[in-house]
């Protein structure tokens, strides 16, 4: 189960939140900030900027499970990836775009 059955329409978005253990909450962030993720006791915490459009939110949401499906919240050098969060959000970025052209 992952983004890939997710974008097939095979697994509902509510499946693959159960299925990672995670859950995603709208909440007043400022304009210049999408979402994010964070991990508390073994859940996935994702927040989304409520005021962003249908499209902007759907496209934030798989940008922020593709950080849980590349492995990118498990690093156990917080220091190292701060350092690198560019380099994870170009990461997820491609991901996301490997996986929509996937069957063009």
């Amino acid at each position: 189960m992952n983004l890939y059955n997710l974008l097939k329409n095979e697994i509902t978005l509510q499946e693959l939140l159960n299925y990672y253990n995670a859950n995603i909450t709208l909440i007043d962030l400022p304009n210049y900030i999408y979402g994010f993720i964070f991990q508390y006791e073994n859940i996935y915490n994702i927040l989304i900027n409520k005021n962003l459009s249908y499209y902007k939110r759907k496209k934030t949401i798989l940008h922020e499970l593709a950080h849980i499906e590349l492995n990118q919240l498990c690093q156990t050098n917080r220091d190292l990836f701060a350092f690198n969060i560019d380099k994870y959000e170009d990461e997820a970025n491609k991901y996301i775009k490997f996986l929509i052209g996937k069957d063009e």
